[in-house]
């Protein structure tokens, strides 16, 4: 159970950095893009074809993120200059890069498990550090019977997140930043106001699945390969992250939503693993887990909601009775 956790958290917080890109349209911009689930691929193919041609994995994941930001402003492009509907916009972009992911990987899997990744240097570096030993060392006096390998990929990749996440948080706060939350408000007041909305959106997606691929890219590391079709749900699963993280943690600023984004991608990670720990549940009903618990986050706050209001008025009704 306790390595099952760990794993969770692991691949939850690099899938947190997907769901910040997918914030920034989905909640920022109010902008549906599909194109997600190939720029996810793109950073990941990106990412291994360059590691298995001798690039630095440093720069490749740089790369990688750079793919995702063209395809993303390809997205922006097409829905504003080309006036393509924002939805069919991602959808076309989504299927264009299907067959650009095929052609950057040549083959639909790359294998990276005998390649040097960002992962396996760190480790390189971090078993001189000794960190490993004193953590399970705790965690064998708290009773624990299995132990994690290693913690240089967690604490590595929190350390990342969370730079990410604080970056965002500026950005938004930024004169631009400030400018493309009110797009995604009231893209025609802010028109009104001369601002380039077009300017706006194409940066604004184009960050987003830079991020998206970003994640991809780590993904691929983090696994040990890249395949064309692992993007597939993928804006489904950051929709998800991004609901249940606003449900469970509140959306009062941009710092607490942003936050609350990376812990909906964790927590994510944990209720699935832990609900394919259920015996008659398989690997393969994972996208129902997934559906179920967008629908939970969805409508659950709404029910308690509507319960608070009703409390409320029948207390309402009761002091008026009486008062009278």
């Amino acid at each position: 159970m306790l390595i099952s956790l760990f794993g969770a958290l692991e691949s939850g917080v690099i899938y947190a950095i997907m769901a910040l890109g997918v914030y920034l349209t989905f909640r920022v911009l109010d902008f549906p893009d599909l194109t997600v689930d190939g720029s996810f691929v793109t950073g990941a193919a990106v990412a291994s074809i360059s590691i298995m041609g001798g690039v630095s994995p440093i720069l490749a994941t740089i790369l990688a993120a750079f793919a995702g930001f063209l395809a993303g402003c390809i997205t922006g492009v097409l829905h504003t200059k080309g006036k393509i509907n924002a939805l069919l916009s991602g959808i076309i972009m989504m299927i264009a890069l299907y067959s650009i992911n095929l052609r950057i990987m040549g083959q639909p899997t790359l294998s990276l498990l005998r390649e040097s990744t960002v992962f396996t240097q760190l480790q390189s570096l971090w078993e001189a550090t000794g960190i490993d030993a004193a953590l399970n060392g705790l965690l064998t006096l708290l009773g624990a019977e299995q132990l994690p390998g290693t913690w240089s990929i967690v604490i590595l990749m929190v350390v990342v997140t969370f730079i990410i996440k604080l970056l965002t948080d500026y950005y938004l706060k930024t004169d631009v930043g400030l400018a493309l939350r009110a797009t995604g408000d009231n893209q025609k007041m802010i028109r009104s106001l001369s601002a380039n909305t077009d300017s706006l959106i194409i940066v604004g997606v184009g960050i987003s699945n830079a991020l998206v691929a970003f994640s991809g890219a780590l993904i691929a590391q983090h696994g040990g390969f890249a395949d064309v079709g692992m993007g597939i749900g993928m804006i489904i699963i950051g929709l998800a992250s991004v609901i249940i993280g606003e449900a469970l943690f509140g959306t009062k600023t941009i710092a607490r939503t942003t936050l609350a984004v990376v812990g909906g991608a964790i927590v994510y990670r944990i209720v699935v693993t832990m609900a394919l720990r259920v015996e008659f549940l398989e690997t393969g009903d994972m996208k129902l887990i997934t559906a179920l618990l967008v629908i939970a986050a969805l409508v659950a706050p709404k029910i308690l909601q509507a319960r608070k209001e009703k409390k409320r008025r029948l207390q309402k009704r009761a002091k008026l009775k009486m008062e009278v």
